[in-house]
């Protein structure tokens, strides 16, 4: 499908939405939006799922695209009866918003069950713990991913968490490529700063100095040849 038909198309719907008379019934048109866009949505489930929550697709739950799909389109049918999204761009968002919530609830849901067999992929910082469910720290990741501004959560979460292109999250956030860097070079920087603590630097500098040897230490093991 084209995709330029599709933003525009996308667009037609949500004035159309926009500018209904208080009393007409808006569901037609918020099915007939979400049908249009549905080939884009499903791209986007299939991206998040798989790069970013690839345990999610195996035993036991063995999630497919098709299945995270139909979950987001049940959350979206009842979030756009409350929330009116002006353009593409806040559609989009809309949408990446709830898959974001449908699969972090979902690996939530998998961790009181059963430990999980790897942690969320595609963040800026690994957190320090190997162990392979949801870690308190990934957890602060995946929070403080949802507390950037709104403007860099988007652009981050297309770019370094679904792994779209360049060209793709300009198409989906319908923004230049200078915009989408700048946005993109804030949202890291204000990971970094909320999670320097995470950082491996951190955690290899205490080993190191756990392990560095006291003067006293020194003048013992340099005694103990003439000791001998």
């Amino acid at each position: 499908m084209n995709e330029d038909h599709t933003t525009a198309a996308v667009q037609r719907y949500l004035d159309q939405i926009a500018h209904l008379p208080g009393d007409a019934p808006a569901e037609p048109l918020i099915r007939a939006l979400i049908e249009r866009s549905v080939d884009r949505l499903n791209l986007l489930c299939g991206t998040m799922l798989l790069r970013s929550y690839p345990r999610l697709t195996r035993p036991p739950l063995n999630l497919r695209t098709d299945e995270m799909l139909s979950s987001v389109v049940e959350r979206l049918l009842k979030a756009l009866r409350q929330i009116r999204p002006t353009n593409v761009r806040q559609f989009f968002a809309l949408a990446n918003q709830h898959m974001r919530w449908e699969l972090n609830d979902l690996a939530r849901r998998l961790d009181k069950e059963k430990p999980a067999q790897e942690l969320v992929d595609a963040v800026v910082v690994s957190p320090a713990s190997s162990e392979s469910q949801l870690s308190p720290n990934t957890c602060r990741i995946l929070e403080a991913i949802e507390s950037l501004p709104e403007e860099e959560r988007e652009v981050f979460d297309l770019v370094r968490i679904q792994n779209l292109t360049p060209t793709e999250a300009m198409e989906v956030l319908g923004v230049s490529a200078s915009t989408l860097q700048r946005r993109l070079k804030r949202g890291l920087l204000l990971l970094t700063e909320k999670l320097s603590d995470l950082e491996p630097s951190h955690s290899a500098q205490g080993r190191v100095t756990q392990q560095t040897p006291r003067p006293r230490d020194q003048r013992i093991a340099r005694r103990k040849p003439n000791d001998a």
